[in-house]
């Protein structure tokens, strides 16, 4: 018997099985009128009645449907609203540009695009067929009563594109499939053991990978989700002492901001002994996970993939053999990347690229083929990350071949920094690249070359026009040249070199 693997398959499990379960549990503070808490039954509801509102705006099948939103109940809404009834959601991150947000609508054809209040003025130009903020009036559009048209479920058709920063100065869609996202999410949850005892806190953006696909495996186990509307250490603090939390995944500034906030806590540290943290978007110092264990009593996870792998690739956990271990030995051990999660295999290129393979790689850039050709090669998925496999079979990332830096879980494109420095007419030469920053792990540094007078404030507020602020410079150093080879390529590796000086990797 074959089955076909949708989203709908966790809709629907948890409608049957925790129906009366509170599931959701919406951002009290927010420019939108909070939804209160759902159980799991009225929130599928709520999911069934907005693929019914898309329909009758008109979208088909397999159309596209855009939201950009800070995390809320909306946004978990959409993520089952779009894909469980057969439309495609385009999550964006809600710190792009209107003009990157115009090129992702443009290019991924979406017919709906629904925005968070704090960003309709921004947003507002955007040309698109239907353009709506989150709220009450929205609702009477999104959510309309009766059964949606019946999708003839297909596992391999596109449920989401989600639009990741890499080499190039335009955003790529990840295509990834019902298939993908369905076994990324069974093994996610299966290898950090979501259960229905588990209470969840969003301290990930949903739009980020669909919340690395938590949501899915969340919703098909009954796990009470409590959504966090933005990051702020003390506020997390508070949810996992009023909620009882057990589970968040973030990048490792989210790690330095609990940090902070728990050097001032008043009391026990909630979720001491309780509470598990998956980290991605660059290896933590070992320094950090060794804090995680001794300050606040958490279990520390790590996680290396991309978004083009859905993203589990690798996991780093606890193990038995490690128990005797000292808090350091075992923090070593835990700051690699991971061992290969069930069904994915790695292997590394003579020139130390690592590549992958299994059932959750994407199935391609949206109207790229040619970098979807580049990216997949001979049945590998070639990430671009450099980095060694041990005789653990543990990997450790210790370089990006690709000209990306990951600052606070968010990939940067060095490429689009320097167009936009080359723009200004006093800038004659740049070279843009990562270097150690201890809260988000790496940052973004611009050496120039400029012909007369400016200072560095003024090129930072003129990128600071043109790009999503966490894309901009921090610093910028102004040289009288910059390294290249005979050929004139720049040679980023001696450029970034004395700022990694005492780093074992050259990715913090």
């Amino acid at each position: 018997m074959f089955v076909p693997l949708t989203i709908k398959d966790h809709l629907e499990r948890a409608d049957l099985v925790y129906g009366n379960r509170i599931g959701i549990i919406d951002e009290p503070d927010q420019p939108a009128q909070p939804m209160v808490d759902m159980t799991y039954g009225s929130f599928a509801a709520k999911a069934k009645s907005m693929a019914k509102g898309f329909e009758e705006l008109g979208v088909a099948q397999q159309g596209r449907v855009a939201m950009v939103s800070h995390n809320a109940s909306r946004m978990l809404t959409f993520l089952f609203g779009t894909a469980a009834w057969g439309r495609i959601g385009v999550p964006i991150n809600f710190r792009l540009n209107h003009e990157e947000i115009s090129y992702i609508i443009d290019h991924s054809g979406a017919e709906v695009l629904i925005v968070d209040p704090e960003l309709e003025d921004t947003l507002k130009e955007v040309k698109v067929k239907h353009f709506l903020t989150m709220g009450s009036d929205s609702d009477e559009v999104l959510f309309k009563k009766g059964e949606p048209s019946p999708w003839i479920p297909d596992e391999d058709a596109t449920a989401t594109i989600n639009y990741t920063s890499g080499t190039t100065a335009r955003p790529k869609g990840v295509e990834m499939t019902h298939r993908m996202l369905w076994t990324n999410a069974a093994i996610f949850g299966w290898q950090t053991g979501v259960n229905d005892r588990d209470v969840y806190l969003h301290t990930l953006p949903m739009f980020h990978c669909n919340g690395w696909g938590m949501p899915f495996a969340l919703t098909a186990m009954g796990v009470p989700q409590v959504v966090l509307r933005k990051v702020d250490g003390k506020e997390i603090l508070n949810r996992i002492e009023k909620h009882g939390v057990t589970l968040m995944c973030g990048a490792p500034a989210v790690v330095a901001a609990i940090l902070d906030a728990a050097s001032e806590w008043d009391g026990p540290i909630p979720g001491s002994g309780k509470t598990r943290i998956v980290v991605a978007g660059a290896p933590p110092p070992t320094s950090i996970i060794e804090r995680i264990e001794t300050e606040l009593n958490w279990e520390f996870i790590q996680i290396y993939g991309l978004t083009e792998t859905a993203p589990l690739l690798t996991m780093s956990r606890g193990r038995s053999e490690w128990d005797e271990l000292s808090t350091s030995e075992r923090a070593k051990l835990l700051g690699r990347a991971g061992a290969p999660a069930l069904g994915v295999s790695l292997n590394v290129t003579e020139d130390g690229e690592i590549c992958a393979r299994s059932n959750h790689v994407l199935k391609g850039y949206w109207d790229q083929p040619e970098a979807t050709s580049e990216a997949i090669r001979d049945g590998w998925f070639h990430t671009g990350d450099g980095g060694f496999i041990d005789e653990d079979n543990y990997v450790t990332i210790a370089d990006r071949k690709k000209d990306v830096i990951i600052s606070g879980g968010e990939n940067v494109s060095s490429i689009e920094v320097e167009d936009v420095l080359f723009a200004h007419e006093q800038v004659t030469e740049v070279a843009v690249i990562g270097v150690p920053d201890e809260k988000w792990g790496e940052t973004v540094k611009a050496l120039v070359v400029v012909e007369g007078d400016i200072s560095e404030k003024e090129l930072i507020e003129f990128c600071r026009s043109k790009l999503a602020h966490y894309k901009c410079p921090t610093s910028i150093e102004f040289r009288g040249e910059l390294a290249r080879t005979a050929t004139g390529k720049l040679q980023k590796y001696k450029l970034r070199a004395p700022y990694w000086e005492g780093h074992e990797k050259l990715v913090n």
